[in-house]
Protein backbone atom coordinates (compact mmCIF):
# COMPACT_ATOMS: atom_id res chain seq x y z
CA UNK A 1 0.00 0.00 0.00
CA UNK A 2 1.24 3.28 -0.99
CA UNK A 3 1.90 6.49 1.13
CA UNK A 4 -0.88 8.43 -0.37
CA UNK A 5 -3.98 5.06 -0.29
CA UNK A 6 -2.46 5.68 3.71
CA UNK A 7 -3.22 9.15 3.44
CA UNK A 8 -6.38 8.92 1.62
CA UNK A 9 -7.56 6.41 4.64
CA UNK A 10 -6.87 8.63 7.24
CA UNK A 11 -8.39 11.48 5.77
CA UNK A 12 -12.09 9.46 5.65
CA UNK A 13 -11.91 8.64 9.03
CA UNK A 14 -12.73 12.24 9.80
CA UNK A 15 -16.36 13.21 10.68
CA UNK A 16 -18.36 14.44 7.34
CA UNK A 17 -17.38 17.42 6.22
CA UNK A 18 -13.90 17.65 8.21
CA UNK A 19 -10.75 18.00 6.47
CA UNK A 20 -7.63 17.03 8.02
CA UNK A 21 -4.36 18.89 7.94
CA UNK A 22 -1.33 17.62 9.59
CA UNK A 23 1.11 20.06 10.11
CA UNK A 24 5.20 18.92 11.46
CA UNK A 25 6.86 21.61 12.38
CA UNK A 26 10.17 21.48 14.92
CA UNK A 27 10.17 22.00 18.48
CA UNK A 28 11.71 24.70 19.05
CA UNK A 29 10.19 28.31 20.63
CA UNK A 30 9.78 30.04 17.34
CA UNK A 31 7.90 27.60 15.36
CA UNK A 32 5.62 26.86 18.68
CA UNK A 33 4.90 30.79 18.90
CA UNK A 34 3.92 30.54 15.41
CA UNK A 35 1.93 27.69 15.33
CA UNK A 36 0.24 28.89 18.81
CA UNK A 37 -3.02 30.00 17.07
CA UNK A 38 -4.03 27.14 15.73
CA UNK A 39 -2.75 24.57 18.17
CA UNK A 40 -4.85 26.45 20.75
CA UNK A 41 -7.57 26.77 18.33
CA UNK A 42 -7.79 30.53 18.83
CA UNK A 43 -9.86 31.05 16.00
CA UNK A 44 -12.27 28.89 13.68
CA UNK A 45 -10.71 27.12 11.27
CA UNK A 46 -14.49 26.10 9.77
CA UNK A 47 -14.40 22.13 8.54
CA UNK A 48 -10.60 22.16 9.17
CA UNK A 49 -8.87 20.39 11.93
CA UNK A 50 -5.42 20.63 12.34
CA UNK A 51 -3.45 17.98 14.41
CA UNK A 52 0.14 18.89 14.69
CA UNK A 53 3.61 16.84 14.66
CA UNK A 54 6.59 18.10 16.68
CA UNK A 55 9.60 16.82 15.33
CA UNK A 56 13.57 17.82 14.52
CA UNK A 57 13.68 19.83 11.03
CA UNK A 58 16.08 17.24 9.22
CA UNK A 59 13.06 14.63 9.98
CA UNK A 60 10.59 16.53 8.38
CA UNK A 61 12.71 17.29 5.37
CA UNK A 62 13.08 13.88 4.76
CA UNK A 63 9.70 12.41 5.74
CA UNK A 64 8.42 15.42 2.95
CA UNK A 65 9.94 13.66 0.09
CA UNK A 66 7.10 10.99 0.71
CA UNK A 67 4.76 13.62 1.37
CA UNK A 68 3.31 12.46 4.20
CA UNK A 69 2.62 16.08 5.93
CA UNK A 70 -0.34 18.37 4.06
CA UNK A 71 1.44 21.36 5.93
CA UNK A 72 5.27 20.81 7.13
CA UNK A 73 8.12 23.41 7.97
CA UNK A 74 11.12 22.54 5.44
CA UNK A 75 14.42 24.23 5.33
CA UNK A 76 14.69 25.98 1.94
CA UNK A 77 17.89 23.93 1.03
CA UNK A 78 15.35 20.61 0.98
CA UNK A 79 12.52 22.78 -0.54
CA UNK A 80 15.18 22.60 -4.03
CA UNK A 81 14.28 18.67 -3.99
CA UNK A 82 10.58 18.91 -3.25
CA UNK A 83 9.09 21.38 -5.18
CA UNK A 84 7.38 18.74 -7.54
CA UNK A 85 5.16 17.78 -4.07
CA UNK A 86 5.33 21.37 -2.16
CA UNK A 87 4.67 24.82 -2.67
CA UNK A 88 6.09 27.34 -0.38
CA UNK A 89 3.16 29.24 1.93
CA UNK A 90 3.06 33.25 1.40
CA UNK A 91 3.47 33.23 5.33
CA UNK A 92 5.48 30.88 7.83
CA UNK A 93 9.23 31.91 6.65
CA UNK A 94 12.07 31.84 9.16
CA UNK A 95 14.98 34.74 7.65
CA UNK A 96 17.73 35.16 9.08
CA UNK A 97 18.14 39.28 8.78
CA UNK A 98 22.19 39.63 9.29
CA UNK A 99 21.88 36.99 11.66
CA UNK A 100 21.97 33.21 11.27
CA UNK A 101 23.29 29.91 11.61
CA UNK A 102 26.74 29.86 13.19
CA UNK A 103 30.04 27.60 13.58
CA UNK A 104 31.63 27.68 17.22
CA UNK A 105 34.92 26.00 18.21
CA UNK A 106 36.53 25.42 21.57
CA UNK A 107 39.24 27.80 20.96
CA UNK A 108 39.45 30.45 18.31
CA UNK A 109 39.59 29.43 14.63
CA UNK A 110 39.91 31.12 11.17
CA UNK A 111 37.87 30.04 8.00
CA UNK A 112 41.35 28.50 6.92
CA UNK A 113 42.27 26.83 10.31
CA UNK A 114 38.74 24.91 9.67
CA UNK A 115 39.90 23.05 6.19
CA UNK A 116 40.06 19.34 6.52
CA UNK A 117 38.80 19.92 10.02
CA UNK A 118 35.49 17.80 11.32
CA UNK A 119 32.08 19.88 11.89
CA UNK A 120 28.97 19.17 13.48
CA UNK A 121 25.90 19.65 11.68
CA UNK A 122 22.49 19.28 12.34
CA UNK A 123 21.33 17.57 8.96
CA UNK A 124 22.85 18.03 5.50
CA UNK A 125 19.35 19.02 4.12
CA UNK A 126 19.53 22.21 6.42
CA UNK A 127 19.78 25.87 4.95
CA UNK A 128 22.35 25.96 7.83
CA UNK A 129 24.56 22.88 5.52
CA UNK A 130 23.94 24.44 2.41
CA UNK A 131 25.38 28.06 3.54
CA UNK A 132 28.32 26.17 5.61
CA UNK A 133 29.24 24.41 2.23
CA UNK A 134 29.15 27.48 0.58
CA UNK A 135 31.33 29.57 2.79
CA UNK A 136 33.46 26.82 3.52
CA UNK A 137 33.50 24.54 0.12
CA UNK A 138 34.56 20.89 1.39
CA UNK A 139 34.54 19.63 4.24
CA UNK A 140 34.09 16.77 6.81
CA UNK A 141 30.40 16.62 8.83
CA UNK A 142 29.03 14.19 11.24
CA UNK A 143 24.92 14.71 11.58
CA UNK A 144 24.34 15.50 15.41
CA UNK A 145 21.09 16.11 16.99
CA UNK A 146 20.70 20.40 17.26
CA UNK A 147 19.90 20.41 20.86
CA UNK A 148 23.44 18.24 21.44
CA UNK A 149 25.89 20.14 19.07
CA UNK A 150 26.66 22.39 21.61
CA UNK A 151 27.26 19.89 24.37
CA UNK A 152 29.52 17.93 21.54
CA UNK A 153 31.81 21.00 20.36
CA UNK A 154 32.47 21.55 24.34
CA UNK A 155 33.34 17.81 25.02
CA UNK A 156 35.00 17.20 21.48
CA UNK A 157 33.88 13.88 20.07
CA UNK A 158 30.56 12.58 19.18
CA UNK A 159 29.61 8.72 18.85
CA UNK A 160 33.80 8.08 18.90
CA UNK A 161 34.08 10.50 16.16
CA UNK A 162 36.37 13.35 16.87
CA UNK A 163 34.32 17.06 16.50
CA UNK A 164 36.07 19.84 15.99
CA UNK A 165 33.48 22.25 14.90
CA UNK A 166 30.19 22.72 15.48
CA UNK A 167 27.26 24.31 13.11
CA UNK A 168 24.42 25.78 15.45
CA UNK A 169 20.83 26.44 15.03
CA UNK A 170 17.89 27.77 17.35
CA UNK A 171 18.69 28.89 20.52
CA UNK A 172 22.26 28.06 20.19
CA UNK A 173 22.55 31.13 18.52
CA UNK A 174 22.12 32.66 21.92
CA UNK A 175 23.41 30.47 24.45
CA UNK A 176 26.76 29.09 22.53
CA UNK A 177 28.92 31.85 24.89
CA UNK A 178 27.41 30.13 28.07
CA UNK A 179 29.50 27.29 27.21
CA UNK A 180 32.87 28.63 26.92
CA UNK A 181 32.79 28.85 23.06
CA UNK A 182 34.06 30.20 20.41
CA UNK A 183 32.28 32.31 17.31
CA UNK A 184 33.93 31.18 13.56
CA UNK A 185 31.41 32.86 11.28
CA UNK A 186 27.46 34.04 11.98
CA UNK A 187 26.38 33.13 8.10
CA UNK A 188 23.93 34.94 8.17
CA UNK A 189 26.55 38.06 8.28
CA UNK A 190 28.34 36.56 5.77
CA UNK A 191 25.03 36.28 3.06
CA UNK A 192 24.12 39.97 4.11
CA UNK A 193 27.70 41.04 2.56
CA UNK A 194 27.30 38.72 -0.50
CA UNK A 195 23.56 39.34 -1.34
CA UNK A 196 22.63 42.68 0.75
CA UNK A 197 19.49 40.55 1.34
CA UNK A 198 18.20 38.10 4.32
CA UNK A 199 19.68 34.49 5.02
CA UNK A 200 16.12 32.40 3.81
CA UNK A 201 16.41 29.25 6.74
CA UNK A 202 12.58 27.74 6.49
CA UNK A 203 9.44 27.80 5.23
CA UNK A 204 6.76 26.09 5.53
CA UNK A 205 5.72 23.98 2.23
CA UNK A 206 1.86 23.12 1.68
CA UNK A 207 1.33 19.76 -0.47
CA UNK A 208 -0.05 20.91 -4.42
CA UNK A 209 -1.86 17.95 -4.58
CA UNK A 210 -4.29 19.40 -2.06
CA UNK A 211 -6.02 21.76 -4.69
CA UNK A 212 -6.18 25.31 -4.75
CA UNK A 213 -8.87 26.35 -2.55
CA UNK A 214 -7.52 24.11 0.57
CA UNK A 215 -3.97 25.94 -0.08
CA UNK A 216 -5.41 28.64 -0.13
CA UNK A 217 -7.31 28.49 2.47
CA UNK A 218 -4.07 26.70 4.83
CA UNK A 219 -2.20 28.94 3.68
CA UNK A 220 -4.46 31.88 5.10
CA UNK A 221 -5.08 30.05 8.82
CA UNK A 222 -1.13 29.64 8.92
CA UNK A 223 -1.37 33.50 8.59
CA UNK A 224 -3.68 33.71 11.24
CA UNK A 225 -1.90 31.94 13.38
CA UNK A 226 1.34 33.98 13.11
CA UNK A 227 -0.42 37.45 13.25
CA UNK A 228 -2.40 36.17 16.38
CA UNK A 229 1.10 34.90 18.41
CA UNK A 230 2.12 38.25 17.01
CA UNK A 231 -0.87 40.01 18.60
CA UNK A 232 -1.34 38.34 21.87
CA UNK A 233 2.66 38.04 21.99
CA UNK A 234 2.76 37.02 25.85
CA UNK A 235 0.32 34.43 25.81
CA UNK A 236 2.06 33.08 22.72
CA UNK A 237 5.12 33.46 24.70
CA UNK A 238 3.76 31.55 27.60
CA UNK A 239 2.86 28.55 24.88
CA UNK A 240 5.92 28.82 23.06
CA UNK A 241 8.40 28.57 26.53
CA UNK A 242 7.18 25.30 26.65
CA UNK A 243 9.32 24.17 24.13
CA UNK A 244 12.46 26.27 24.70
CA UNK A 245 14.94 23.70 26.09
CA UNK A 246 15.40 26.11 29.47
CA UNK A 247 15.70 29.51 28.14
CA UNK A 248 14.83 31.99 30.13
CA UNK A 249 12.13 34.15 29.12
CA UNK A 250 13.89 37.00 28.19
CA UNK A 251 16.22 34.98 25.72
CA UNK A 252 12.86 32.98 24.85
CA UNK A 253 11.30 36.52 23.50
CA UNK A 254 15.00 37.80 22.02
CA UNK A 255 14.48 34.22 19.70
CA UNK A 256 11.51 34.35 18.88
CA UNK A 257 11.70 37.98 17.76
CA UNK A 258 14.49 37.31 15.39
CA UNK A 259 12.52 34.71 13.56
CA UNK A 260 8.89 35.57 14.11
CA UNK A 261 7.85 38.76 12.65
CA UNK A 262 7.38 40.93 9.70
CA UNK A 263 9.36 38.68 7.13
CA UNK A 264 7.68 35.76 9.21
CA UNK A 265 3.60 37.06 7.89
CA UNK A 266 4.97 37.44 4.70
CA UNK A 267 8.02 36.79 2.24
CA UNK A 268 7.61 40.43 0.62
CA UNK A 269 9.05 40.54 -2.77
CA UNK A 270 12.70 40.78 -1.17
CA UNK A 271 12.00 37.93 0.77
CA UNK A 272 11.48 35.98 -2.73
CA UNK A 273 13.89 37.16 -4.38
CA UNK A 274 16.52 36.05 -1.63
CA UNK A 275 15.18 32.42 -1.81
CA UNK A 276 15.53 32.67 -5.48
CA UNK A 277 19.37 33.69 -4.68
CA UNK A 278 19.87 31.08 -2.37
CA UNK A 279 18.50 28.25 -4.64
CA UNK A 280 20.17 29.67 -7.74
CA UNK A 281 23.84 30.28 -5.68
CA UNK A 282 23.66 26.75 -4.03
CA UNK A 283 23.33 25.83 -7.66
CA UNK A 284 26.09 27.57 -8.72
CA UNK A 285 28.42 26.67 -6.00
CA UNK A 286 27.86 22.57 -6.53
CA UNK A 287 25.98 21.88 -3.10
CA UNK A 288 22.34 21.94 -4.81
CA UNK A 289 22.06 19.44 -7.88
CA UNK A 290 19.45 21.49 -9.98
CA UNK A 291 18.26 24.66 -10.46
CA UNK A 292 15.40 25.16 -9.10
CA UNK A 293 12.73 28.51 -9.42
CA UNK A 294 10.58 28.62 -6.29
CA UNK A 295 6.68 28.47 -6.71
CA UNK A 296 4.92 30.64 -3.94
CA UNK A 297 1.03 30.53 -2.75
CA UNK A 298 -0.43 34.00 -3.00
CA UNK A 299 -0.44 36.39 0.06
CA UNK A 300 -4.17 35.95 1.81
CA UNK A 301 -6.75 38.80 1.30
CA UNK A 302 -7.27 39.49 4.99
Amino acid sequence: MSTFDLLEMNTTTEPSGTQLIRVGHSPDADDAFMFYGLAKDCFDTKHYRFEHELVDIETLNRRAFQGELELTALSLHAYAYLNDRYMLCSCGASMGDNYGPMIVTRSAMSRDDLRGKTIAVPGTLTTAYLSCRMWLKEFDHVVVPFDQILDVVEQGSYQGKNIDAGLVIHEGQLTYESQHLHLVVDLGKWWMEQTGLPLPLGANGIRKDLGSEVIRDVNRYLYLSIKHGLDHRNKALDYALGWGRGLERDKADTFVGMYVNDWTLDFTERGREAVRQLLKRGYESGVITKLVVPEFVDPPTI
